[in-house]
């Protein structure tokens, strides 16, 4: 620790090139928009939170889904008749079929030949 140099104002190697702030009266106007105009640009990057934005985005997607497909599936319109009947009884009737055996086919065809025994 005692062979390294300690930094301090007085002894930096690396001065700032401007003093800072900036004297805005000694500046003309177009120097002052450059400035303005970078500090800007450099606030807004600093600001940026990418992965804030798009959990943001992605709960905004999910909640207007989920409210859209509760409304249209799921809420009770009483005895209005919704443009959604169509849609509600077209999804119940294939989430229904999936549950219920189908008996216009057989549903192990195989089982017989497998279950007998060759001679």
């Amino acid at each position: 620790m005692a062979g390294q140099n300690v930094f301090d104002v007085k002894n930096n190697p690396y001065k700032a090139q401007r003093s800072w702030p900036p004297d805005f009266a000694k500046m003309d106007s177009k120097e002052q928009f450059r400035l303005e105009r970078r500090y800007r640009r450099r606030a807004k990057l600093a600001y940026t939170r990418p992965r804030w934005n798009q959990a943001v985005k992605l709960t905004q997607w999910g909640s207007i889904t989920f409210v859209l497909g509760y409304s249209v599936l799921f809420m009770d319109w009483g005895d209005i008749h919704t443009p959604f009947d169509g849609i509600r009884k077209w999804v119940f009737e294939r989430s229904n079929s999936i549950w219920t055996a189908s008996t216009t086919q057989p549903q192990r065809p195989n089982l017989k030949r497998i279950s007998e025994k060759p001679t």
